[in-house]
């Protein structure tokens, strides 16, 4: 008989899960006086075991230019259509681009189509389904840009597997070895650009003129002529600077045939790329000089292209890391004058007085420039600032970094905890933004300048918990516990407000992975969900996570398994020491990398946690070879990576002391392992491995749930739930009195 016993639905967590969640924003039309905002969010829905997209549409108006706040008039709301891959509004408005993939009834598979619309009427219309295979529209590849003249449109799709002839019988060409870019992205392994065109730029296009004829339309593929990187470089991230000029991302090979695994990998080979359009004559393939605009040992991503106001593109700007070394560090902004043809570096990572350096998501926001006061020009984005993200404003010319929260943070008492997320600008003054805390869900904001800085806030939409919920989640507190003689450890605590009249609760540890990544201040139903069942939750931010500074990132490597597992376990400590939890009753949970530390924790201590969730960990470093990303554990645990790197036993010996299999025949606590069946980024051997030690010591119980189709972050509808009622009920099973001296 299972010792994991299902106690039923979580009371909240399903309530909680389905909150949409804003995913993006765009300014249908912005002027002085009026302002039109889609607003698109994630849901999640239990019922079905799906994710979908809903839409809202925001109208404000002011009574006149020089007005400080904006009224809403209206919000409507819309279920976008499951068939919409992707979409683009053009530069004057009066144009929207749509990736269309339907079901395609006739042979079960689907079809694709590439859509103009000139406002509410179809101008151009291609089906795509033989030309190409999936649109690529991931925060990696995709490609979705109008030319200036707004008669072609630039987009990245899988090009079909070349068609070898004449091989009579030769079986080896169809079985050839190729490489893909790993989790969550295994099956590209062809992204291509491809340019559709259905006018001539000199055409007239300010007015409708009808639909376009299909013997009109075009849709070639973009493809590098006489450039020795032709055929070893993957494009996308493309866009249009003039008519015969784009900027791309393009993602190299590694020298041993390696294409390394990007998602959430902030150091790969890869540069900005400017494509010259050379020769547009060929019906099959539109041809193009390629110039790598070169800065060694640097990963860059995401050129985002400035225009003046005259529309002529001046300035591209691009986010780097190093390359190799750690997977996530931080973020150095560079530019690009198109006049002088030089890259210059923006933002160094150095720490400067207060800010930290600058930690984005994988992408800057589509149109990340905006004037704040005159004529001066800045860049905004989000950025991790210790346990918080916050926006962010960065001078084209100079660089100083502006905290636009700050403000902000005066209005109210929560806004010390909001953490803020970056949906969209209007190039003006105005931005969308969406904000949370630990206990409330997110919130979507319109944030206005005022005499300079963004003062002024409107809410568009804030969610409403049902009574009961709202009732319980009010009975909660939320704050940041600093750790003293280990900065930069900190951790996000939710607990209960009330006293407890007895035992305080079971404290719930839960570590985040990465190792560079970090716990924040956002409102996460799983976490929330736990806190509502009566545990503390405590979130820590051990040395090397992000947000607090270059160096601390760098003081982890080499030691991972001794400093990051000492910061977590002085967090347990500090927490029974300012009495927010107490000895005893302390459970831990970790995934990937938090997985490895949890690991440590019940291995290096075993008599302090009485129950562990581990999820997808990393239990042997040395025994990598199959992930996605095998230099991770060379990276972090202080052994040299390059071409033809492998395993030997000295290495391994290194990597196995430091890895929590060393400390297995120390477990005494019950574990539950999560694995995701197919996960490519910490192979299942890893869990299964450490699964099988602890059933064969007999020393504690333990679980495992393999979840079918699931990949490394467990985040599929049923998976998500399952896990958070499973590390419930494993932990109500399992808590119980242990006490150890510090």
């Amino acid at each position: 008989m299972s010792t994991l016993q299902y106690g039923g639905l979580s009371r909240f967590y399903t309530e909680l899960a389905e909150i949409p969640v804003p995913t993006s924003a765009h300014f249908i039309e912005s002027s002085s006086t009026t302002a039109v905002i889609r607003v698109s969010y994630s849901v999640r829905d239990h019922e079905r075991n799906n994710k979908h997209t809903i839409s809202k549409i925001f109208t404000l108006t002011k009574p006149e230019p020089r007005a400080a706040d904006w009224a809403l008039v209206s919000s409507t709301i819309s279920h976008d259509a499951s068939d919409v891959q992707a979409s683009i509004l053009s530069a004057s408005k009066k144009r929207h681009a749509i990736l269309r993939e339907v079901a395609d009834p006739g042979n079960g598979g689907k079809k694709r189509f590439v859509e103009i619309w000139a406002d509410s009427k179809l101008e151009a219309s291609l089906d795509v389904t033989k030309r190409h295979g999936p649109f690529h529209t991931d925060d990696f590849f995709k490609s979705l840009s109008f030319s200036p003249s707004e008669t072609a449109l630039i987009y990245t799709a899988e090009a079909n597997p070349a068609v070898v002839e004449d091989l009579g019988d030769d079986p080896y060409p169809s079985f050839l070895f190729k490489p893909n870019f790993g989790e969550g992205l295994y099956t590209k392994k062809r992204p291509t650009l491809y340019i559709f065109r259905w006018r001539e730029p000199s055409s007239d296009v300010v007015n409708f003129d009808g639909r376009v004829p299909k013997k009109d339309l075009s849709l070639v593929p973009l493809s590098p002529t006489r450039s020795p990187f032709a055929q070893e470089v993957v494009f996308g991230q493309a866009s249009f600077a003039t008519e015969t000029q784009i900027f791309a991302t393009g993602y190299e090979q590694t020298v041993d045939g390696r294409l390394l695994g990007i998602k959430g990998c902030f150091n790969r080979p890869s540069s900005i790329w400017e494509l010259s359009l050379t020769d547009q004559s060929d019906t099959d393939t539109i041809y193009c000089a390629a110039n790598k605009i070169e800065i060694p040992d640097r990963s860059s991503r995401s050129p985002r292209i400035f225009f003046d106001g005259n529309k002529k593109p001046c300035t591209v700007v691009w986010l780097s890391n190093p390359t190799f070394g750690p997977h996530a560090s931080t973020v150095s902004l560079y530019t690009y004058d198109l006049g002088e043809k030089l890259p210059r570096v923006l933002i160094e990572p150095e720490q400067t007085n207060d800010f930290p350096g600058l930690y984005t998501e994988y992408n800057l926001i589509d149109n990340p420039f905006i004037r704040k006061s005159g004529e001066e020009t800045y860049i905004v984005t989000q950025s991790l600032w210790r346990s918080r993200t916050k926006v962010v404003s960065i001078a084209l010319k100079g660089g100083y970094v502006s905290d636009e929260t700050k403000k902000l943070d005066s209005h109210d008492d929560r806004q010390s905890l909001y953490n803020w997320s970056l949906l969209s600008s209007d190039g003006n003054g105005s931005m969308v933004c969406s904000r949370s805390t630990p206990t409330s869900p997110p919130q979507v904001v319109l944030l206005t300048i005022e005499n300079g800085v963004f003062a002024k806030i409107q809410v568009l939409d804030k969610p409403v918990f049902p009574t009961k919920l709202r009732q319980e989640v009010g009975k909660l507190a939320s704050y940041v516990v600093p750790v003293p003689n280990r900065y930069p450890t900190e951790s996000v605590v939710i607990s209960s407000k009330e006293p407890p009249k007895d035992q305080k609760p079971i404290c719930v540890t839960i570590v985040h992975g990465g190792p560079h990544a970090a716990s924040i201040t956002a409102f996460t139903p799983s976490v929330l969900a736990l806190a509502l069942e009566g545990y503390t939750v405590s979130m820590p931010n051990y040395t090397g996570s992000m947000g607090f500074g270059e160096k601390h990132i760098q003081a982890l490597r080499g030691r991972c398994g001794e400093l990051d597992v000492g910061d977590c376990i002085a967090t347990v400590w500090e927490l029974i020491g300012l009495g927010i939890s107490e000895k005893g009753r302390q459970v831990v949970s970790g995934g990937s990398h938090g997985g490895f530390i949890a690991a440590h924790l019940i291995g290096q201590y075993p008599d302090v946690f009485s129950a562990a969730v581990l999820r997808n960990p990393v239990i042997s470093a040395g025994e990598l070879a199959a992930s996605d990303i095998p230099d991770w554990a060379y990276g972090e645990f202080g052994v040299a990576f390059g071409p033809g790197a492998h395993m030997n036993p000295e290495s391994f010996a290194k990597l196995y002391d430091a890895s929590p299999i060393s400390y297995v025949d120390k477990v005494h606590t019950p574990v539950l392992l999560l694995i995701g069946e197919d996960d490519l980024r910490v192979p299942t051997s890893q869990g299964k491995g450490y699964y099988h030690a602890l059933k064969g010591s007999g020393k504690a119980p333990v679980e495992m749930l393999v979840l079918p189709k699931e990949s490394h972050p467990l985040d599929g509808v049923e998976a998500a739930r399952v896990s958070v009622e499973a590390a419930r009920d494993w932990f109500r099973r399992f808590s119980r009195s242990k006490v150890t001296p510090e």
